[in-house]
């Protein structure tokens, strides 16, 4: 199963990228770096620049039926981009009106604020996103992992990268559940 990790050209933060899409392929899938841009992603730890990481796939030629799952990771600048871009939010929306799962790490959960998909669920992120997600209609836990399966699909969301072991294990089960069934 092919799975999507969605960011910005820059912002991203690293650890929350390359962890998770080990997991991945652990986990025996594959996966593949979508963005705005072709050519290269900055990923960053914390504020200072890290490596860079090629993209396979620009948003605009990329379909949700491709894919079994959406990986979003954070970085502060990473998703604030990706919400100011038409075509990465609806990549974002169109996995949950599929039914496939999404998680997102971090920051990452303003995408999909912007996606106007967070009404009714219960999730968790960065303590700062705490307002936003409220405002947007969410259910906000100060929860390591939180796996939501009160919507049109299965969304997991986690707090920082201090979170990635757990992360990884409740992202990935879900998305085995989708390959199984």
């Amino acid at each position: 199963m092919k799975i999507a990790f969605l960011v910005a050209p820059e912002g991203i933060e690293q650890v929350e990228l390359t962890e998770p899409w080990q997991a991945v392929e652990a986990a025996g899938d594959t996966p593949r770096l979508v963005s705005t841009q072709s050519g290269r992603v900055q990923a960053f730890n914390h504020l200072d620049k890290a490596d860079t990481f090629p993209v396979d796939q620009v948003v605009g030629e990329a379909s949700v039926d491709e894919f079994g799952g959406l990986v979003l990771p954070g970085g502060v600048a990473n998703p604030d981009a990706l919400r100011m871009d038409e075509q990465a939010v609806a990549f974002v929306r169109a996995f949950f009106d599929a039914g496939k799962p999404v998680a997102a790490i971090c920051h990452a959960p303003w995408t999909l604020i912007e996606a106007d998909v967070v009404g009714g669920r219960t999730v968790t992120s960065w303590p700062s996103l705490q307002t936003d997600l409220r405002n947007a209609g969410a259910t906000w836990v100060d929860e390591q992992v939180q796996v939501c399966t009160s919507g049109p699909n299965t969304l997991i969301t986690s707090r920082k990268p201090d979170d990635l072991k757990a992360f990884n294990a409740a992202f990935t089960e879900a998305f085995a559940k989708v390959s199984a069934g």
